[in-house]
This record gives structure tokens, C-alpha cells and sequence, in this order.
């Protein structure tokens, strides 16, 4: 299968890797160079732009920032966008996390030219990634659905059918807002055990055969040098960026605003991962979070 492949970014990369070692034909475009001489020696081929990387293509898949991004290569500034190039009618499936409006909005304007357009936002971070794992949330019609299964499936794990278009976001968003919160009480608890002595090793395994356990905790541990591998070993360089986190809790709390939805958790959240990004920390991974409680330390 033709597949054109839009973001190569810290998730896009691996994603479209997995798209080429599964056997199919992967065109790629990033507006960095880098990103696509990698992908190049992968055994996928680079396109000058996104409009001649899917030509011809059966199925677009795009891995963007933010909505901004998504609306701008789709719709374009002047209405005239990446939709208007597609009159060979592929599926497209933007992997992106945006907002629902967002979603529904490409997906009307794609429906009104008679294209089938999914929001398919991914969950399992890069690790995910790499190792094809991935959680893929899916929104919109159950043919369209159907029709992109094969292919999530060469990069995911888990796929799922949330419902219509846009419902893809909000299942990611509500899952994103609880990982948020997740983090950040898990560095919390941390924090508090080793200002009162205890080793952060055995606070962490205690607590993950206890019921504090938790994916942040079990699978992504934010203090350093206790999971060997975390993102919190390195430095807390590459993984899931804290930026990144700040904008899908805001996410969650444009959904809450607009639903008149309770979310005093995920508001704490947002405002934990707001201050450690204006704090300089925006381009770290989401879990140093945890040098927020240590603050002071030398080795924070």
C-alpha cells in the first residue's frame, strides 16, 4: 500500500519506520530536513511537499503539534489547503492530539469533498513507538474505521473505536489529563518520601506492589536512576515534552469550560506543568516534573 506519512517528529519517526518495515511504499514530508534523510535510510522516500508526497497515496497519516498545525496543512490559510490536492480520494487519519472542534472541523470540510477522514490521537509515547505498540483512538465512520485498522495495526497494539469524529480527541484528552495528574502525584509522593529519608528506589517499589501503584510510576518512574531506560535516566531529554503535556491539559480545559465539567484535578495539573515550563523545562519530558518538588536540591 501507498501510504504518504506528513510529521516526523518524535513520534511520527518511529510510527512511519514500522509503516515501511511492514512492506508498504511510505512517502514522507517534514519541514525538517533531518527528520526525512532519516526516514530515507529507513527505505522510505522524501517528497518536496506535502501535496507531492500524496500523490497517488491510498492512505495520509499526519503527526502534528497542535491543531493550528492540522487546520493550516489541511484548510490552509486561504481555504485552500492539502484537501483540495486529494481528488484521488485516500483515507486520511491525522494522529494528532488537537482539539475536538478542531477534528470535527476537518472532518466536515474533508466530508464536503467527499473524503473520509478519521482523528485517530495515539497513547504509549515513544517507547510505543518504536516497539509498534501504540494505543490508537479512533473517531469517525465505522467503514473508515474498518478500512484503516490494517495499517494502525502495523504500528499499534491496541485500536480502538471511541465513535464519531472529534471523540477521538476527547478520549485522548480525558486519558491525557489523568496521566498528568498521575505524574504529577506520583513525583509528589517521591519527593516526600526522600526529604524524609527514604530511598527513592524502595519508595517506588513499594509503592507499585502497593495501591499507590500507577503507570507513571510502574512503567515511567520520574526519578532519576531508578528505572533504568525512563526518560528520567537521560536527563529527561527526548520522551513526551512537558510543553507538550501543558497543551493537552489545556486541551482538557477548554473541554471542561465548554461542558460546564468539574476537573479541579486536572486544572492543579495544567498549572503544575504551566509554571515547570515557564520555569525553562517546556523542551524536557513530561516526568521532570519531578525536579519541580526538588527545587533547591543541588542535584534537582
Amino acid at each position: 500500500m501507498k501510504i504518504a506519512f506528513i510529521g516526523l517528529g518524535n513520534m511520527g519517526t518511529p510510527m512511519a519506520t514500522n509503516l515501511v518495515g511492514a512492506g508498504h511504499e511510505v512517502v514522507v514530508f517534514d519541514l525538517v530536513e533531518s527528520a526525512m534523510a532519516a526516514l530515507e535510510k529507513e527505505g522510505a522516500r522524501r517528497a518536496e511537499s506535502a501535496e507531492s508526497a500524496c500523490a497517488g497515496a491510498e492512505v495520509v497519516i499526519s503527526m502534528l503539534p497542535a491543531g493550528v498545525h492540522v487546520r493550516g496543512l489541511y484548510l490552509g490559510a486561504d481555504g485552500q489547503g492539502l484537501l483540495d490536492a486529494l481528488g484521488h480520494k485516500p483515507l486520511i487519519i491525522d494522529a494528532s492530539t488537537i482539539s475536538p472542534d478542531d477534528a470535527r472541523i476537518v472532518g466536515e470540510a474533508a466530508a464536503e469533498r467527499g473524503l473520509s477522514y478519521l482523528d485517530a490521537p495515539v497513547s504509549g509515547g515513544i517507547g510505543g513507538a518504536k516497539a509498534g505498540t501504540l494505543t490508537f483512538i479512533v473517531g469517525g465512520d465505522e467503514a473508515g474505521f474498518e478500512q484503516a485498522k490494517p495499517v494502525l495495526e502495523c504500528m499499534g497494539r491496541n485500536i480502538f473505536h471511541a465513535g464519531r469524529i472529534g471523540d477521538g480527541q476527547v478520549a485522548k484528552i480525558c486519558n491525557n489529563m489523568l496521566l498528568g495528574i498521575l505524574m504529577s502525584g506520583t513525583a509528589e509522593a517521591l519527593a516526600l518520601g526522600v526529604k524524609n529519608g527514604l530511598d527513592p528506589a524502595v519508595l517506588s517499589e513499594i509503592m507499585k506492589q502497593s495501591s499507590g501503584g500507577n503507570w507513571a510510576l510502574n512503567v515511567y518512574n520520574p526519578w532519576p536512576g531508578v528505572m533504568e531506560g525512563s526518560a528520567a535516566s537521560r536527563d529527561y531529554q527526548g520522551g513526551f515534552l512537558t510543553d507538550l503535556m501543558a497543551k493537552d491539559l489545556g486541551l482538557a480545559w477548554e473541554l471542561a469550560l465548554k461542558t460546564r465539567a468539574g476537573v479541579p484535578m486536572g486544572s492543579q495539573a495544567r498549572n503544575l506543568f504551566a509554571l515547570h515550563s515557564a520555569q525553562g523545562n517546556g523542551g524536557l519530558d513530561f516526568s521532570s516534573i519531578q525536579k519541580l518538588y526538588r527545587a533547591g536540591e543541588d542535584d534537582a
